[in-house]
């Protein structure tokens, strides 16, 4: 039982590094659009 935990938890980490590495990515690039976006006044400067 044991070692049912341990792959599990190797599995877990596996699919979790990455998906933190693309909401990183993620977040700049929204983070990015949002700013480009506020200087063209598409969006209000207080959003």
């Amino acid at each position: 039982m044991d070692d049912l935990g341990f792959v599990f938890g190797i599995i877990g980490m596996s699919m979790g590094v990455p998906a933190f590495v693309f909401a990183t990515i993620s977040m700049s690039k929204i983070d990015k659009l949002e700013k480009k976006l506020k200087e063209l006044d598409v969006l209000n400067q207080d959003f």
